[in-house]
């Protein structure tokens, strides 16, 4: 197995052309290309998390981007926010989420935890 590195963006374009390859020809589980394709993926996600960061979005679109994406209202939130009232404030970002919040909209939603707690600046 000749694997190397990931140094350069030609070593990343020709390591996601092998991955490529592998992930077509879908390798058996235990074989020495299914091996290679690990080891290939590991080395490709360190390499993006190193020169492709992306930052977290932010909280309160994160919210709205998800009630678009299952067509949700504003009271389908009311179990996971508390009062109608309450979801128009932290929609219009007039109050900050609370760590319950966080916690009912990321099992409800499937929110990333961490992107939830982000500081949105509350205008209060």
């Amino acid at each position: 197995m000749d694997i190397r590195p990931i140094r350069t963006k030609a070593d990343y374009k020709a390591a996601l052309k092998a991955v490529s390859a592998l992930v077509d020809a879908d390798p058996k589980r235990g074989t020495a290309d299914a091996d290679r394709l690990e080891v290939l993926g590991t080395l490709l996600e360190a390499y993006e998390a190193q020169h492709f960061h992306i930052e977290l979005p932010d909280p309160i679109e994160a919210i709205k981007f998800r009630m678009e994406q299952q067509g949700l209202s504003a009271k389908d939130l009311t179990p996971m926010i508390g009062g109608l009232n309450r979801v128009y404030e932290v929609l219009n970002r007039k109050r900050p989420l609370s760590i319950a919040m966080v916690r009912r909209l990321h099992e409800g939603l499937g929110i990333s935890a961490d992107c939830l707690i982000r500081d949105v600046g509350c205008v209060v």
